[in-house]
C-alpha cells in the first residue's frame, strides 16, 4: 500500500468517523453524563467493533482471491457500486442524528460503556458490506503482506479512535452545537464525494 493509498484510506475514514451518527450519540451521551472515561470506553469499544469488521473483510477477501478468482473480481465491482451508491445517499440524505446530552452527571460503568460500543458496532451489519467494498481500493487481498494488514490496523485504530476520542473529550459543547446539526450536511457531502471518488478510483485501478 503507498503512502498515498494510506493517507486516502485515513482521510476517508476520518471523515466518515466525524458525521452525526448513532455511534456519536452514545460517545458524547455517555462522556457528557457519566464522565469521559466512559465516553472514551465507548469509543475504544467502537474501534474494537470497526477492527473486527476490517480483519473479517481483509482475511475474507483474501480466501476468496486465492480460491475463486472470478468471484472476487464481481465481489469488487459489486464493491464499487456499493461504495457509489453509498457516497450519493450521503449526499442527498436530509435525515439527522440528534445528539443530547443531560447535564444531571450520572454514575456510569466503564465495561457497560465499552461493551456498548462494541456491540452497537457489531450490529450495524453495513459495516462488513462498507469495509469490503472500501479495501480493495486500497489493498490487493491476494498479495496482502503483513505490513499492509498493520498498516490498515493502524489507521483505522488512529482514524476511528481517535475522532470518536475527541468526540468524548468535547462532549458538553459538541452536544450544544449538534442541536442545529449546522454541521452534518456539510460532513456528509465531503464524506459522500469521497465515496464517489474512491468507487471511481478502483474502477481505475482494476
Amino acid at each position: 500500500m503507498s503512502v498515498f493509498d494510506s493517507v486516502s484510506l485515513f482521510a476517508i475514514m476520518v471523515t466518515l468517523a466525524l458525521i452525526p451518527s448513532t455511534s456519536v450519540a452514545l460517545v458524547v451521551t455517555r462522556s457528557a453524563t457519566a464522565g469521559i472515561a466512559n465516553g472514551v470506553a465507548v469509543a475504544l469499544g467502537i474501534v474494537l467493533g470497526d477492527l473486527f469488521f476490517v480483519l473479517l473483510a481483509v482475511l475474507g477477501l483474501s480466501v476468496v482471491a486465492e480460491t475463486m478468482g472470478g468471484l472476487f473480481l464481481a465481489i469488487k465491482y459489486a464493491g464499487v457500486a456499493y461504495l457509489i451508491w453509498f457516497g450519493f445517499s450521503l449526499l442527498t440524505t436530509k435525515n439527522g442524528t440528534a445528539i443530547a446530552a443531560n447535564r444531571e452527571k450520572r454514575r456510569g460503568s466503564i465495561v457497560a460503556s465499552f461493551l456498548a460500543g462494541f456491540f452497537l458496532t457489531l450490529g450495524d451489519v453495513k459495516a462488513i458490506f462498507f469495509y469490503v467494498s472500501l479495501l480493495p481500493t486500497f489493498v490487493d487481498p491476494a498479495t496482502l503482506s503483513l505490513s499492509e494488514l498493520w498498516s490498515v490496523i493502524l489507521i483505522t485504530i488512529v482514524a476511528v479512535g481517535g475522532v470518536k476520542t475527541v468526540y468524548a473529550f468535547s462532549a458538553r459543547k459538541i452536544a450544544a452545537i449538534s442541536q442545529g446539526l449546522k454541521f452534518e450536511r456539510g460532513a456528509k457531502k465531503i464524506a459522500g464525494s469521497l465515496m464517489i471518488g474512491a468507487g471511481a478510483y478502483l474502477i481505475v485501478k482494476a
